[in-house]
């Protein structure tokens, strides 16, 4: 292959890399948004968080969201592996004056090392929970007359157990760092990047980078701390 036709695919990757973070990106913010409903009171939060599953396994649209939200993590997921390789084989010698961490953070050297621990958990969070969901033997209750599947008792249960509460918290670390990178470098690879506001995404970047995947860890710790305090 020659040097042109390389550089040509490994930008187009790196294009499909940008737009397909930033769609998970929103995924993050809506499903963050649907989980937060655990952290209601007992009472209110089996009934609520049980329907909007069952409203996001059942209703059309979301259906066709959640198909290309699958194809979106499967995409970046592979492209970022190839990214990687063809990176390093682009690289092949690091000169001793080359020194990385002099112009560039942890994370952005480290995007694969992270995505690929982020990919192993997905496998894991998609195997105790969405699997369940659509292939488990869930017990179901009734709410306002209609037959449930009942996936906060799975969840609960899966988030009382201290090693995946403990991984969960990890990859949330994973992911922040993940996004404090990823975020902002996907704007400047689509050519969204400008003197003045450029910066701005990059706080942005950092902001959306801590607090979402926080938002995420305090769910286990919390229905932990509730089921052993």
């Amino acid at each position: 292959m020659s040097k042109s036709v390389l550089i040509k695919s490994s930008l187009v990757k790196k294009y499909w890399m940008a737009g397909t973070g930033l769609f998970l990106c929103l995924f993050l913010v809506g499903h963050l948004l649907g989980n937060l409903q655990l952290l209601l009171p007992i009472e209110k939060a089996s009934d609520s968080f049980n329907l909007y599953a069952k409203f996001m396994t059942t209703n059309p649209a979301i259906k066709i969201l959640s198909y290309i939200t699958y194809f979106s993590i499967l995409f970046h997921s592979v492209d970022g592996i190839f990214l990687v390789i063809q990176n390093k084989r682009a690289r092949p010698v690091q000169y001793a004056y080359n020194k990385p961490s002099a112009n560039s953070n942890w994370a952005s050297r480290n995007m694969g090392l992270l995505g690929t621990i982020l990919l192993l958990f997905l496998i894991i969070h998609m195997r105790s929970f969405w699997y369940e969901m659509h292939f488990g033997d869930i017990p179901k209750v009734l709410i306002e007359g209609e037959e449930v599947k009942d996936l906060y008792s799975i969840t609960t249960s899966a988030f009382q157990e201290l090693w995946y509460v403990i991984l969960y918290i990890v990859c949330m670390v994973a992911i922040a760092l993940h996004l404090s990178h990823g975020f902002s470098s996907a704007f400047q690879t689509l050519g969204a990047s400008h003197p003045k506001y450029s910066p701005i995404v990059e706080k942005v970047g950092y902001v959306f980078g801590i607090l979402i995947p926080f938002a995420f860890a305090i769910i286990p710790v919390a229905i932990y701390l509730r089921q052993h305090i």
